[in-house]
């Protein structure tokens, strides 16, 4: 790209961009956010690369209304490709009350081709298309205006060249007949219960430190009110209470405001405005009937026995070499314990396309039906005679 096209800051010039987009067959799609000092994303830039459109679009732009951008991303004519598109999805869901649809993510397509784990879109450029993008711009403050050209070349950059590496990528993962693993991966991505966040499940991200259910059920009122207190705010959750803070509060139990000088970080100790709300809170907690705390589960899971559990990450390796994808992506290390535990039910490495290209032979290794040698730096399986 030579000349850089203009910044869309106005309603009707994107529009215009808009109606061409919705002539094409795919849409190469990126964003760029912060978040440091707020719970929502806060977002600054939206790339966009289709046929001959390339855009930069300024959400923050006075007056500007995305809905003719949202109109063409709920298209389901149209592709909308991505990489590594979390955090940009969730922005849209936040925005739409909906997720773009169709997507298709090049992250997850170059895992199943033999890019590696995670593969980075900087190291994916250089793979596909042996181009060496510009790293400086990345940590840039993107909501400062005006931004430099520099900075907006970086941007568009980077949708220029996945518009590029998609039809590429794409006709890969059909010409080794892996599109359905790439679409049952990509379905979870485009689930869109993983981007509601009920609060009463916040306290599952806490990381305890005791399993007491008393606590835990006053661990789980304390989070969802930090939730909502941290949405309504928009401010970072731990800016708002820390982790640690909130575990005090669940463990100490405060029944009045001269206990909170006993809670360790508790912002603004026994004075805060937060004071009143958390004891509403904790009182709430402390009425719920035992029968609806927390089920805390007693039962321990058998450490694996090493030996096979070692085996498994050795066949897994030797699988996902093979077929040159990322090991990951077929199989957990919690999956590869409860196989050598002798677990078969609910785990997805068993089913599928993995079942085919590891879990069978994950099964016969962990049964005693083949063995592994190795000849050099190859892993070899044989199949063990019947008695």
């Amino acid at each position: 790209m030579t000349d850089l096209p203009p910044l869309i800051k106005d309603t009707e010039t994107l529009r215009t961009l808009c109606d061409a987009l919705s002539a094409e067959e795919f849409i190469a799609i990126d964003t760029e956010f912060l978040r440091e000092n707020t719970y929502y994303s806060q977002l600054c830039l939206i790339q966009v690369a289709a046929g001959d459109s390339i855009a930069a679009i300024d959400p923050l732009a006075p007056g500007i209304d995305l809905t003719p951008l949202f109109e063409v991303l709920k298209n389901e004519a149209i592709m909308k490709v991505f990489h590594a598109g979390r955090q940009d999805l969730e922005i849209f869901f936040t925005l739409m009350n909906c997720l773009p649809a169709p997507i298709y993510d090049t992250q997850i397509a170059a895992m199943v081709c033999g890019y590696g784990e995670q593969v980075g879109y900087d190291r994916l450029v250089k793979g596909v298309l042996d181009i060496i993008l510009d790293k400086g711009p990345r940590f840039t403050d993107w909501a400062q205006r005006p931004l430099s050209d520099r900075q907006l070349r970086y941007a568009l950059d980077d949708v220029i060249h996945l518009a590029s590496i998609y039809p590429i990528i794409r006709d890969e993962i059909e010409t080794a007949n892996r599109t359905d693993w790439v679409v049952e991966e990509i379905n979870n991505l485009a689930n869109p219960a993983i981007y509601q966040i009920d609060p009463m499940d916040a306290w599952m991200k806490v990381k305890q430190r005791g399993n007491k259910p008393m606590n835990l059920n006053r661990l789980r009122y304390l989070a969802a009110w930090r939730e909502e207190e941290a949405r309504r705010r928009n401010m970072p959750k731990s800016r708002l209470i820390k982790d640690e803070t909130l575990l005090a509060l669940a463990d100490v139990n405060p029944s009045n405001k001269a206990g909170f000088d006993r809670i360790r970080g508790f912002p603004g100790g026994a004075s805060s405005k937060l004071v009143e709300p958390a004891l509403k809170i904790l009182k709430k907690a402390n009425d719920v009937p035992r029968d609806d705390w927390p089920k805390v589960s007693r039962e321990y899971r058998t450490p694996p026995p090493q030996a096979a559990a070692d085996l498994l990450r050795v066949l897994l390796k030797h699988c996902a070499e093979d077929a040159g994808v990322a090991p990951r992506l077929i199989a957990s290390s919690d999956e590869l314990d409860r196989i050598a535990l002798g677990e078969r039910d609910g785990v997805n490495a068993l089913t599928g396309w993995r079942g085919q290209l590891f879990g069978k032979d994950a099964i016969d290794l962990a049964e005693g039906r083949i063995a592994l040698s190795t000849r050099g730096r190859k892993v070899h399986l044989h199949r063990l005679e019947k008695d």
